[in-house]
């Protein structure tokens, strides 16, 4: 699993590269708390593991991007974060699957001191994170897609030119009664499992619109 800390430089994504999906944490992939600060916090979400699993088959390369803004807070040291993620990725390993690459932005524009107070362009919906891993991971953003159940995953998407799937879980059908028309939405599914299918079979529609 490729751990980045930020997403500090931009670059644009690989045409012709693979394709993606980029998947918030909290809320999406495990349960969502208020700042997940200790590895006895994590719970994976049923049908996240197969998600995954169903996803990477199917030719996505899967990267986690999430705010971490814990850390900046002072709640969450960066070790302590580096355990968790261990933890996700044994949890995964044990589901027989794993994620391609996981991207953390720690910074908050106000909470916390410099250096990890600023505004940086890796905290969703900036589009740091996401420029970086599709330059490092030869991405293709035109044929990607972002999962979350926060306002600001469907802005990542927005912002980078994938389409935006919400889900239910977490924060998600607050999000969803709360969507309007500057929330453009491809999908809405019940938790990530079910939108990996949707991403799936999207992806085999477009592929087969193409060749017409």
């Amino acid at each position: 699993m490729r751990w980045r800390h930020d997403g500090a430089r931009l670059s644009a994504g690989r045409r012709g590269g693979v394709p993606a999906v980029f998947v918030d944490r909290d809320g999406t992939l495990n349960r969502e708390v208020d700042y997940l600060v200790a590895v006895e916090q994590l719970r994976l979400l049923p049908g996240a593991a197969e998600g995954v699993r169903r996803l990477r088959a199917a030719g996505f390369a899967v990267v986690v991007v999430t705010n971490q803004s814990a850390v900046a807070r002072g709640l969450l040291s960066r070790a302590a974060l580096a355990a968790i993620h261990r933890e996700l990725g044994r949890r995964l390993a044990a589901r027989c699957t794993r994620l391609d690459g996981l991207y953390v932005c720690p910074h908050h524009p106000l909470a916390g001191r410099p250096p990890l107070r600023r505004r940086c362009r890796c905290r969703k919906p900036a589009p740091g994170m996401v420029r970086r891993a599709a330059r490092e991971l030869g991405l293709d953003l035109e044929r990607s897609y972002c999962v979350g159940d926060g306002p600001v995953d469907v802005a990542l998407a927005a912002a980078t030119g994938m389409r935006a799937v919400l889900v239910l879980t977490g924060h998600g059908r607050r999000t969803a009664r709360a969507r309007d028309a500057a929330m453009p939405v491809a999908h809405v599914a019940l938790n990530f499992r079910a939108a990996a299918k949707w991403i799936i079979d999207d992806a085999r529609r477009r592929r087969a619109r193409r060749r017409r």
